[in-house]
């Protein structure tokens, strides 16, 4: 039988947070954004945070770690899914041709996330290069009612579904992330 890891957290004024709020990046002092775009623009921005925060500190073992038989889901798994993810999103909003999968075969993200550090390495700069990539594009779309790509699919429709999953596997990034080294916290 696995040893289960105990739970802690880092924070010492609230005992379900991540860290303290002084030292919570996702943290802003001030009013919260106003319009639609920069509230879309501001949760996408902590949600990814968010992600970025539950794997630090892990080593790329730790982040190849698989959840629950049969799933293949790890951090290092939703890094790459995440990046290609953003991939397909940049492919939605243009007329171009789409670029090609970063990883291949379907589910490589999560099938072929191996704990070595070339391969966190590369999840991490894929990320941010396609985060950079669909933010780019997107910039170039300020009305939400504007309709892109060849779906035609509307621009505030695209910002929702990017909350809506960064926030689910930011779900699954807090559980995994417990069952590896017991941290917990929003």
């Amino acid at each position: 039988m696995t040893e289960q890891p105990t739970r802690w957290t880092e924070a010492t004024v609230y005992p379900d947070m991540w860290t303290d709020p002084e030292k919570d990046p996702r943290n802003s002092e001030g009013p919260s954004p106003d319009g639609e775009l920069a509230t879309l623009l501001d949760y996408t921005t902590s949600y990814r945070m968010t992600l970025l925060m539950k794997c630090e500190g892990l080593t790329p073992e730790q982040l190849a770690q698989r959840s629950v038989p049969p799933s293949t889901m790890s951090l290092l798994g939703l890094l790459r899914h995440l990046a290609e993810v953003e991939r397909d999103w940049h492919n939605w909003i243009g007329d171009e041709d789409p670029l090609p999968k970063l990883y291949g075969k379907r589910d490589a993200d999560f099938d072929e996330a191996v704990g070595e550090q070339a391969q966190v390495h590369a999840a991490y700069a894929d990320l941010a290069r396609e985060q950079a990539a669909t933010d780019a594009a997107l910039a170039l779309h300020p009305d939400l009612a504007e309709r892109v790509g060849e779906e035609k699919i509307a621009v505030r429709e695209l910002y929702v579904h990017r909350v809506e999953e960064y926030a689910r596997h930011c779900g699954h990034a807090d559980l995994l992330r417990e069952c590896i080294d017991g941290r917990v916290g929003q």
